[in-house]
Formats: structure tokens, C-alpha cells, sequence
């Protein structure tokens, strides 16, 4: 594959001096290397590029593999220092699928807190997943309260239509919507606006990102299952990014990381 690591070299820094671009053929995880890199002092801005991943990871230790042609995975780490962390995934989300999607007429959107879907009626479950994101962070070297922490977000797209039977959601490749979509070009698509949205996250939280991420939600009105037993039904995110859920006992906000949601 040719990727256009110069071109997208030269978008990135002007936003992010200091910024390289690593692209190489096989890695375990892109995340795992930034945050090994990251935990050994090395807190540089860096987009690492993975054509395949033999142990790649998404939400709540869930695999992802990427084989080259197959999929996108890469992962983008800079130090970051917003005044709340809440709704970054969400924000990181609703960049993609506005990359992907701009207009809409993919049918894009976004399952709270931090994947891609789009409307597949017939199937089991009426959804496919398109792509995950898994965000983790490290403290820099400082260690200081008033420092930023290094920032790893990682994303996964399919490209090609994958074979996952395993799944709950079915898996759907970005070629079933857009058949001239490549991971390069895909890239491409997506890595400036994405830079872009966690700088302007930094500065302005998810609050700007509410409305936006509302129209996208997959979930909106529709009955929800917790993995905490819950039950109820999805009636899109707060300020600060909190999924709000009208159930049995009243409004519930769901914040916590470790709280799976699904469609009843």
C-alpha cells in the first residue's frame, strides 16, 4: 500500500509542531506501543500507522484485528490538558463519522460512548459496526497536577467487509458504503479534521459537540439494556457527555467507562 505519510506530515504539524508520522507494516497494537513509548518517557506528538495489528484492542479489552487492506488502525498521541476529560470519545466519534459522512447520506452514527454504526435492515440486531475508537492516556514525565497527560486515541475502521461471526454487531466494511474506499485514502479522510477536534476538545470541552452528536446517536429513543441489569430508554447525552437513560427509578446518567449499553 502507498500512504501519503509525507502530505499528511506536512497538514499535521502546522497544527501540531512536532508531529511525525510512522506507518509500518505489522504491530501488536498501535495503542500498546504509543502507551509503552509514552509509560518510557517519550511523550512526543505521533501519528503511528499499523497496515496490521496482531493484537489490537477496543473497549473493555474487546480484540481488533486488522489485517493490511482490511482495515485502518492507527492511533494519534499528543499531550493534552483539557479542563474535563468527559465526552473526548464521543468527540473523537462524532469527528469520524462527520469525515466519513459529511452530509449524511451514509447514515453514519454513533453508539454511544465510542463506535461507528450504520442502519443494516435484515440483519440481526438492524445495525453494522464501521468503527471503534479506544482512548487511553498516560502521566507525562512531570507526574505534576497542572501538566498535561500524553493522550492515545486509537481508532479501527473496516475497509473491507470483515467476517466476525462472534460479534454482537455485526461488523461493516467502509467499502459496503463507498466501494473506492482504501485504508490510505481513508486516512487521509479522516486524521486532520480528527487532530483538529481534540485541539479544539482541549480548549472547549464537549458542551460545543452536544447538539451534533445528538443528531448522529444511534440510540436516541430506543430501548436500552445496561450491562448492569438496567433497563430503559436512550434519550441522548448531557453537556458533558453523560448518555441519559429514562428507566424504571427515573432519569439515570450513565458516565461510568465500565457500563456497556446495548438495543433491548
Amino acid at each position: 500500500m502507498i500512504w501519503p505519510a509525507e502530505d499528511l506530515w506536512q497538514a499535521l504539524v502546522a497544527w501540531q509542531p512536532g508531529l511525525t508520522v510512522e506507518v509500518l507494516p505489522q504491530i501488536d497494537s498501535t495503542n500498546t506501543e504509543l502507551m509503552r513509548r509514552a509509560r518510557a518517557g517519550q511523550n512526543d506528538p505521533v501519528l503511528l500507522v499499523a497496515e496490521a495489528q496482531t493484537a489490537g484492542r477496543g473497549r473493555l479489552g474487546r480484540p481488533w484485528h486488522g489485517q493490511a487492506g482490511d482495515a485502518l488502525t492507527f492511533s494519534l498521541g499528543l499531550p493534552l490538558m483539557p479542563r474535563d476529560w468527559s465526552g473526548l470519545s464521543l468527540a473523537v466519534g462524532l469527528s469520524l463519522a462527520q469525515s466519513l459522512d459529511p452530509e449524511g447520506v451514509l447514515g453514519v452514527r454513533l453508539k454511544w460512548p465510542n463506535d461507528l454504526w450504520v442502519a443494516q435492515p435484515g440483519t440481526p440486531g438492524g445495525w453494522g459496526k464501521l468503527a471503534g475508537v479506544l482512548i487511553e492516556t498516560a502521566l507525562t514525565a512531570s507526574a505534576a497536577p497542572d501538566q498535561p497527560r500524553y493522550c492515545v486515541v486509537g481508532v479501527g475502521i473496516n475497509i473491507a467487509p470483515p467476517v466476525a461471526p462472534e460479534l454482537s454487531t455485526a461488523p461493516l466494511g467502509l467499502q459496503e458504503l463507498s466501494p473506492q474506499a482504501t485504508a490510505p485514502s481513508t486516512l487521509a479522510q479522516v486524521v486532520l479534521p480528527l487532530l483538529k477536534t481534540l485541539l479544539a476538545f482541549e480548549r472547549e470541552g464537549f458542551a460545543p459537540l452536544q447538539a451534533l452528536f445528538n443528531a448522529r446517536d444511534a440510540l436516541h429513543d430506543m430501548p436500552v439494556r445496561l450491562s448492569d441489569g438496567r433497563v430503559g430508554t436512550a434519550r441522548g447525552v448531557d453537556l458533558d457527555g453523560a448518555l441519559r437513560v429514562d428507566t424504571a427509578q427515573g432519569r439515570e446518567r450513565i458516565t461510568s467507562a465500565e457500563v456497556s449499553v446495548r438495543l433491548q
